[in-house]
């Protein structure tokens, strides 16, 4: 019976089981599921863009976002020069750390933290897209998306109570700043452990400021976070997962957060020196007085009649418009007196020229002399009257200097600001110093400076220049030649009894043109200032719309020095 019951149960068992598979399949082929539905198919192109986001978290910031540039041409670059990078990089990370971990490491009882090995391997970051901002300002403002998937080797070393522990971070994920997920590694080096898989999400900042003239163009790397960074690792401790432990893992990333939220969320800013901006942007450094008193025997140069002299003075090394004299009519021994200021960038190596000119009424005026003064050999803050010979030009061994010209005499001082003065300037390039000495106790200093003009256009021609009318002084930029978008970046200045609260200040903008005999002067639009807002605020940098132009518009910055 025992062996019978065996076999029946097994040829059941097999029954059993041989009918089971035939009846599931028969109801898996022949029967519908009522609750599953066909799955509704629609083009991207009707899909809303939170549907689009979610569907497709890795599309690029340019497709999403009109405001975001495709910067491919860099990626490129920066994969040929990674190599180079890679150690510049590591370099200035370990000196912005420095100071950092010398900061924070009394707190915890460290004796030292140290980069024993420093490396971002050999795949770069690359950038899926940028936006640009375009400000008045000398500063160059950008927000990149940066994704960094790395093959770093970070091991800090840490030594406290004489013993040494070591973290090693790899296989690292960042999107952000490279240095950001630095800095996050380095909170974590307090055992001997491993972070394995950190990821970064951060919104930084990159401000270049200021603009200079000399390469590479900017003093300072301004970098900052918009908003707090998110921050994402895995840390093994002898082979185990620590942030496993409940609440360890939200706790170190809410201490990540604060603490590089609280030195470097903006207004907060990491400043990277690149090169000295008092040297680079030659900032005004003193004013240079200039009485032109009077000439003596010049020669005529006209051949009936006498001359017609006037001087022009102008420093050099920079670009802007000299100072002139009026004209003194049918007089070979003129006397002027008259004064101007004239700033000064570098007294150690700028000269002043004096040129004497006969003016013509048809054709080019006529050079009569000239000569220079170099700053150098003037004491500060010493008046000092000067008897100078004309000459032909400034090269010793041109026999033709010989010849008598004349003289002219002048009464030259030149005062260099105090040095606090200068430092506060460097601090805060928008800053407004001081007016210089001998200027009206109840009244002030107006600066204006043009700087550029865009969308202008003549019907004849477009060679622009610009046109400053106040209380009745006329001051004049240079003439671009066929430019619809002229840079000027002249500076003019006026002396005033008393604060413009009241006046107003024309500027316009005309086209000249020799060659156009029916048009040789084409008006372009003009604009009119209020200065009131000027004296308030002490300075206005901003954009006009130029009257009777359809899409002109001209920068003009405005200052108000005060003594």
């Amino acid at each position: 019976m025992g062996i019978l019951s065996s076999i029946l149960g097994f040829c059941g068992f097999g029954v059993g089981t041989s009918i089971g598979i035939a009846i599931g399949y028969y109801m898996f082929i022949y029967f519908q599921p009522t609750d599953v539905k066909d799955p509704v198919v629609r083009p991207l192109i009707e899909q809303d863009s939170k549907t689009l986001q979610r569907l497709l978290p890795e599309i690029p910031q340019w497709v999403k976002n009109p405001d975001y540039d495709r910067v491919d041409w860099l990626n490129k670059l920066i994969e040929n020069m990674w190599p180079y990078l890679d150690t510049a990089i590591c370099k200035t990370a370990k000196n912005i750390a420095k100071p950092i971990i010398a900061e924070q490491i009394p707190k915890y009882k460290i004796d030292s933290v140290e980069f024993e090995t420093l490396t971002l391997g050999s795949l770069p970051p690359t950038f899926p897209g940028m936006k640009v901002f375009i400000t008045d300002e000398k500063e160059l403002i950008m927000e990149p998306v940066l994704k960094w998937a790395g093959n770093p080797n970070i091991i800090i070393a840490v030594k406290a109570f004489g013993l040494k522990a070591t973290v090693q971070a790899m296989k690292i994920l960042a999107h952000a700043h490279p240095l950001l997920s630095l800095q996050a590694t380095s909170l974590t080096s307090l055992d001997h452990s491993q972070v394995v898989d950190l990821q970064v999400f951060a919104t930084p900042r990159i401000t270049l400021k200021p603009l200079i003239p000399s390469f590479p163009c900017f003093a300072n790397i301004h970098v900052s976070l918009l908003e707090k960074p998110h921050v994402d690792f895995g840390l093994k401790l002898f082979g185990a997962d620590a942030m496993a432990i409940p609440g360890l893992y939200k706790f170190v990333q809410e201490l990540i957060k604060d603490q590089v939220a609280r030195m470097y969320l903006w207004p907060k800013t990491l400043v990277v020196p690149i090169v000295d901006a008092s040297k680079a942007m030659k900032r005004p450094v003193g004013i240079l007085t200039v009485k032109v008193l009077r000439a003596m025997n010049l020669k005529k140069k006209d051949m009936l009649g006498s001359s017609d002299p006037y001087v022009k003075l102008k420093l050099t090394e920079v670009a802007i418009p000299s100072k002139k004299t009026t004209i003194k009519n049918r007089n070979l021994n003129p006397e002027w007196n008259e004064e101007f200021n004239i700033t000064v960038k570098d007294p150690e190596s700028q000269a002043l020229e004096i040129l004497v000119y006969d003016w013509e009424q048809v054709g080019k005026h006529d050079k009569m002399g000239m000569n220079v003064i170099p700053l150098k050999d003037l004491t500060p803050d010493e008046n000092k009257v000067m008897t100078l010979d004309l000459l032909k030009n400034m090269d010793p061994n041109d026999v033709q200097n010989e010849k008598s010209r004349g003289k002219i005499v002048v009464e030259v001082v030149y005062k260099p600001f105090k040095d606090l003065e200068t430092e506060r300037d460097l601090d805060n390039p928008n800053a407004v110093g001081k007016a210089p000495e001998g200027t009206p106790s109840g009244g002030g200093l107006l600066v204006v400076i043009v700087h550029e003009a865009q969308d202008i256009e003549g019907k004849h021609h477009t060679n622009p220049y610009a046109r400053l009318l106040f209380k009745g002084e006329e001051k004049r930029t240079k003439l671009v030649k066929k430019n619809r978008d002229p840079r000027w970046g002249e500076e003019f200045q006026f002396t005033l009894e008393e604060p413009p609260t009241r006046e107003r200040l024309h500027v316009e903008v005309l086209s000249s043109s020799k060659m156009s005999l029916l048009h040789p002067k084409e008006y372009l639009g003009y604009v009119i200032i209020n200065l009131a807002d000027v004296v308030t605020n002490r300075r206005i940098n901003e954009k006009y719309h130029l009257i009777d132009s359809r899409n002109g518009q001209i920068q003009i910055e405005l200052q108000w020095k005060t003594s």
